[in-house]
C-alpha cells in the first residue's frame, strides 16, 4: 500500500495558566456583597460622601463581575482550550472549578472515548470484485490544540478519514484468496491492525488517537454473491476431494505393504493395479460400493 502522508502539525497542546476557582469565587462574592452594601450605604448617607460610596460600590461590583467571569467549570472527560485575542494560550484539563484570564475565550473539547461506525460502503477489492464493507473505530482526542486548530471539525475529519482508510484497505486486498497472501475474509486480525494503523496516520495531525478498529460487515455485493458462493462451494469440494484422495492413497499403500510384508498373498503388477483400482473406488466414491463376485480369474 502507498504511504499516507499528512502535513506535520503546527501546534501542540500545553498547560494553560490558571488557579483553583473556589478562592476566587469566595472573594468575588464578598466583593459583590461589599459593593451592594456600599451603594446602599451611600444612598442612606447622601451628599458627597454618599456619592463617593455609591461610585466605589459600582466600581467594585463591575470589577468583581469581570474578575468572576474568569471562573470556568471543567467536568471529568472534558478540557477547555484557552485563546486570548486569537492566540492559543493553553489547555485546562484539571476538572473542577478553575479560574483563568477573564478576557480569554474558552472552548469545550470532549476527551472521552468515542465510537464512529461507517456506512456500508460498496467498493472493489484487489481482484476487482464488488464487495460491501463497513467498520467501527474507537478513538479519543489526545491533543486538544491540534483538534481545535489543525482542522475545521475534528469529528467530521475522523469520519471522512475513516471512510477513506476503509476504502483503501478494501482496494488493497482480495476478499478471499487461496495462496499465502492476506485476504479480507481469512485474515481479519491482520487486516484490522492495518486498518487501525492506516486511520491513525490519517488523523494524527488532528490530535486524535485510534484505540481500536473492527470490520462490522464484509460480504460480496448482491449482484455477484450467488456466483461467488458457488465458487466457494466448488473450491471446498475440490479441497475435500483432495484430502480424501490423499488419505485413500495412504491407506492403499499401507494395505499393499502389509500384504507383502506378512506374506499373505503374492500379487503381480496386474493384480496390484486391479486391487489399487478397486480400493480407490471404494475409498473415494461418494456412494456405497456394490460388490462384484469374480468367479474367474483376471487372465481368463
Amino acid at each position: 500500500m502507498s504511504e499516507t502522508l499528512m502535513p506535520a502539525p503546527q501546534i501542540r497542546e500545553r498547560v494553560a495558566r490558571g488557579a483553583s476557582g473556589w478562592p476566587v469565587l469566595g472573594l468575588g462574592l464578598l466583593a459583590l456583597v461589599a459593593s451592594v452594601g456600599g451603594v446602599i450605604g451611600g444612598i442612606a448617607v447622601g451628599g458627597v460622601t454618599g456619592a463617593s460610596l455609591i461610585a466605589l460600590g459600582v466600581v467594585v461590583f463591575v470589577a468583581a463581575t469581570i474578575f468572576m467571569a474568569g471562573l470556568t467549570a471543567v467536568s471529568p472527560g472534558e478540557a477547555r482550550v484557552i485563546t486570548l485575542l486569537g492566540r492559543y494560550t493553553g489547555t485546562v484539563r484539571t476538572d473542577g472549578l478553575r479560574w483563568v484570564n477573564p478576557l480569554t475565550d474558552r472552548r469545550k473539547v470532549s476527551t472521552r472515548i468515542r465510537n464512529h461506525e461507517t456506512d456500508v460502503l460498496k467498493v472493489n477489492d484487489a481482484d476487482g470484485n464488488p464487495i460491501e464493507i463497513a467498520a467501527v473505530v474507537v478513538w479519543q482526542v489526545k491533543d486538544t490544540a491540534r483538534a481545535v486548530f489543525e482542522v475545521d471539525d475534528f469529528v467530521e475529519f475522523v469520519a471522512i478519514q475513516t471512510e477513506t482508510a476503509v476504502r483503501h484497505i478494501a482496494n488493497s486486498y482480495p476478499y478471499d484468496t487461496h495462496d499465502t497472501g492476506l485476504s479480507l475474509r481469512d485474515n481479519a486480525d491482520e487486516i484490522t491492525e492495518k486498518l487501525s494503523e492506516e486511520i491513525g496516520k490519517r488523523v494524527i495531525s488532528a490530535g486524535v488517537e485510534i484505540i481500536e478498529s473492527r470490520l462490522t460487515r464484509l460480504a460480496y455485493a448482491p449482484e455477484i454473491a450467488q456466483a461467488m458462493l458457488r465458487r466457494q462451494q466448488a473450491a471446498a469440494i475440490v479441497a475435500a476431494r483432495g484430502k480424501i484422495v490423499e488419505g485413500a492413497v495412504g491407506m492403499v499403500e499401507a494395505a499393499l505393504t502389509r500384504l507383502t510384508d506378512d506374506g499373505i498373498v503374492e500379487l503381480d503388477e496386474e493384480r496390484k493395479a486391479a486391487m489399487v483400482s478397486n480400493l480407490l473406488v471404494v475409498l473415494c466414491g461418494d456412494r456405497d460400493a456394490q460388490p462384484v463376485v469374480n468367479t474367474g480369474t483376471l487372465y481368463a
